[in-house]
C-alpha cells in the first residue's frame, strides 16, 4: 500500500521561490525572437571576478584533498576581522571568538535561525523582517517553527520600514529581527538614528539583531554604516545580541565561490559554530585562501562600484523621461513603481525579451491590523543592473522603442 513519506510538516508552509513564480507567470509566452535575452531579474553579479583571486584557487587546488574545519583558517578569520575594523571603524574584533567564515550568507542566514530560535518558547514566536524581503528570512523562520512578522518598506518610510509601528505586544513576543541594509530590493540604507532605535529595542525586549549587509560595498557616495559600526559608536564592544552577515558575492563578483562570514556577539557565535559542526558546512581550503586575498584588496571593489555607477548614470540619463527611475542609496537594483508589476514584466518579456522580477513575488500580504497593510512589493518591479554596459545599452534601446506610458 502506498503511503505518504514522513516529512517535516513545516515544509508545507514554504512559498515557491520568486523565480519559480516568474516561470509560472511567463509560461506559454513566447519572447520576441528578434532579440537575444537580457536577464535583469536575478541578482547574480556578471562583472569579471578578480583574476588574482582565481589564481589563488588554481594554485591551491591540491588542498581539495584536505578536510576544512568549521571555524576556518585562522588567517582567514584574521583577514576578515582586519577588514571589518578598517571598513566599519570597529576598534577591536576578536578573530577567534567574534568571526565565523561561512559558505555564503544564504546558507548562514538560514542556519543561524535554526541554531538560535527557541521553538520551545511558545510565548515568543516572532521573527520580525522587512517586507519586501530576501525569502530566506521567511523560510528559515517557518522551518524553525517561528512566525514571520513583516514590517512594510514603502515610499512613505523611504523603503527602510517603520519599526516604531510595531506594537509592544509584538516586540514582547519577538526572538529575532532581520534587517537588510542596504536593502534588497529597494536599495535604501538605514541611518544612525534608525539603527540606534533598533539597538534600544533589542536591549528592552531581549531579541537578537541579525543584519544582512551583503550589498554594503556597492554604494555611490558615502559608505553605508553597518550594525557593528553602530555598536562601536555606542561603546557596545561586545556586540551584545548583534550579528552581521557579509559575503564576497556582490563585493567581489564571486557568487559561485560561496564565501562569506558572520561576525558579532561571541556568546551567539560559539553555539552557532557548534551547530555548524553538526551541519557539516565548511568552506573548502582553496576557497578560504582565495577569500583572504579578496578581503585584503579594495582596488577591485572600487572598480566594481565604478562600473555600477556608470550603468545607473546611463539608465537614468536615457530613460528617466519614460520610467520613474530612482537611484538607490546602494546595491544594484532599480525598484521601479509601475501600474501592474505582473503586466509590466510580461510585456517587456514578450515584446523585448527582457527579464525582470515582479515585486509582489518578493513580498507578502500583511493583515489589516498592521500599519501600511497589503503587499508592499505589489506594483513595483526589481531590475538588476548586473549585465555589462553593452547589454545595458541594448536593454535601454529596446525599452525606448516601446510605448511604456500605459504601464507606468
Amino acid at each position: 500500500m502506498d503511503s505518504q513519506p514522513l516529512m517535516n510538516p513545516q515544509l508545507q508552509l514554504l512559498h515557491p521561490y520568486p523565480f519559480a513564480k516568474m516561470a509560472t507567470l511567463l509560461q506559454g509566452i513566447t519572447p520576441n525572437p528578434d532579440y537575444a535575452p537580457i536577464k535583469l531579474g536575478i541578482g547574480e553579479p556578471q562583472h569579471t571576478p578578480p583574476q588574482f583571486v582565481l589564481d589563488v584557487i588554481k594554485d591551491n587546488l591540491a588542498k581539495i584533498q584536505n578536510y576544512p574545519t568549521t571555524n576556518g583558517l585562522p588567517e582567514l578569520r584574521q583577514a576578515i576581522a582586519d577588514w571589518v575594523q578598517r571598513r566599519f571603524q570597529v576598534k577591536q574584533l576578536n578573530a577567534d571568538t567574534q568571526v565565523l567564515p561561512v559558505m555564503g550568507t544564504r546558507e548562514a542566514l538560514f542556519s543561524f535561525v535554526q541554531a538560535v530560535f527557541d521553538r520551545e518558547d511558545s510565548k515568543r514566536p516572532y521573527v520580525v523582517m522587512p517586507n519586501p524581503f530576501y525569502q530566506i528570512y521567511e523560510g528559515a523562520t517557518l522551518l524553525a517553527g517561528g512566525q514571520p512578522y513583516f514590517v512594510n518598506c514603502t515610499a512613505d518610510n523611504n523603503f527602510v520600514g517603520d519599526y516604531d509601528s510595531v506594537p509592544s505586544e509584538v516586540w514582547e513576543k519577538t526572538q529575532l529581527v532581520f534587517v537588510c541594509s542596504p536593502n534588497n530590493p529597494t536599495g535604501s540604507v538605514m541611518d544612525m538614528a534608525q539603527w540606534q532605535r533598533l539597538v534600544e529595542l533589542s536591549d528592552k525586549y531581549g531579541f537578537i539583531l541579525a543584519s544582512d549587509e551583503c550589498y554594503s560595498e556597492l554604494y555611490f557616495e558615502a559608505p553605508p554604516i553597518g550594525l557593528l559600526d553602530v555598536c562601536a559608536k555606542l561603546g557596545r564592544d561586545d556586540f551584545a545580541n548583534c550579528v552581521v552577515f557579509h559575503s564576497l558575492s556582490k563585493r567581489s563578483n564571486l557568487p559561485g565561490m560561496r564565501s562569506g562570514f558572520v561576525a558579532g556577539d561571541a556568546k551567539l557565535l560559539a553555539p552557532y559554530a557548534q551547530y555548524r559542526t553538526y551541519q557539516g558546512c565548511a568552506m573548502p581550503i582553496h576557497h578560504q585562501l582565495a577569500s583572504i586575498t579578496a578581503w585584503q584588496d579594495e582596488a577591485h571593489v572600487a572598480e566594481n562600484r565604478k562600473l555600477y555607477r556608470q550603468k545607473f548614470d546611463l539608465w537614468i540619463d536615457k530613460l528617466s523621461d519614460k520610467l520613474p527611475l530612482r537611484r538607490p542609496d546602494a546595491g544594484f537594483y532599480f525598484w521601479l513603481p509601475v501600474q501592474d508589476d505582473e503586466q509590466f514584466v510580461k510585456v517587456i518579456y514578450e515584446q523585448l525579451n527582457i527579464h525582470a522580477l515582479a515585486g509582489r513575488y518578493l513580498s507578502r500580504d500583511t493583515p489589516p491590523y498592521q500599519n501600511n497593510s497589503g503587499n508592499a512589493g505589489k506594483n513595483h518591479v526589481r531590475m538588476a543592473l548586473v549585465a555589462d554596459i553593452a547589454q545595458s545599452s541594448e536593454a535601454i534601446d529596446r525599452l525606448l522603442s516601446l510605448d511604456l506610458s500605459n504601464l507606468v
